[in-house]
């Protein structure tokens, strides 16, 4: 199963045409668009049960909440997938972006509470080789190239500056993210594509499950 040139066509169409009366006068022929598109990304999210115990499968409204935001248009101009594990045991969610010049793969921790957060930096405090390990696997990095996400530019407090693993105490998000042009996105093994990026996502995400569904002394917070 493949995208095709007519999905990012209307994705430019609708970016040109950012309004209600064009998008009303359209909707038979959107309805009929993305609904392939609901195809798809279903095949991706079926094809995820094999590789991992997935159980959230959410495709994002074309339509965009404006109430807090400065920009009005009222529609959006990428096709979004995100697709769940299994809580509370398995964190993490993968996350497909289809847009014209941005389309890409990615997943992470995009906003951890501050309990969470807390968490992980303990633990990296105590030994990072475990997760030093996962983000410098040679399938990772050639994928991902690095961990990604916004960081302190002073230690966090509680931890000091000078410690060994001070670059991955600093980061307040865990995030990995994988790009595809146009051209590869509209290949009939994109698809494929995609699968292997949130396979190799998976090592990252079950280390973070481990963390944050133990205590410091590994006792289980959960009843399995």
């Amino acid at each position: 199963m493949k995208l095709e040139q007519k999905h990012l066509a209307l994705l430019n169409e609708i970016k040109e045409n950012n309004n209600k009366p064009w998008f009303t006068e359209h909707k038979p022929k959107i309805d009929e668009v993305f609904g392939e598109v609901k195809l798809f990304f279903k095949f991706i999210f079926d094809k995820m049960h094999l590789e991992d115990d997935v159980d959230l499968f959410h495709v994002h409204r074309l339509y965009r909440d404006v109430r807090f935001s400065k920009d009005k248009t009222p529609y959006k101009t990428y096709f979004g997938l995100h697709i769940g594990r299994k809580k509370p045991m398995l964190r993490g969610g993968y996350y497909l972006s289809i847009e014209p010049g941005n389309t890409f793969v990615g997943g992470g921790f995009w906003e951890p509470s501050k309990d969470d957060l807390l968490r992980i930096r303990k633990e990296i405090s105590l030994d990072d080789s475990e997760f030093r390990k996962i983000i410098s696997n040679k399938n990772f990095v050639e994928i991902f190239g690095e961990l990604r996400g916004e960081e302190l530019k002073t230690a966090p407090k509680g931890f000091d500056k000078k410690h060994p693993a001070i670059d991955l105490l600093r980061k307040k998000q865990f995030l990995v993210m994988r790009s595809f042009t146009d051209k590869e996105m509209l290949q009939k093994d994109f698809a494929d594509k995609v699968i292997e990026t949130f396979v190799t996502m998976r090592p990252f995400f079950d280390y973070m499950s481990e963390i944050l569904t133990t205590d410091v002394n590994g006792v289980c917070l959960y009843d399995k």
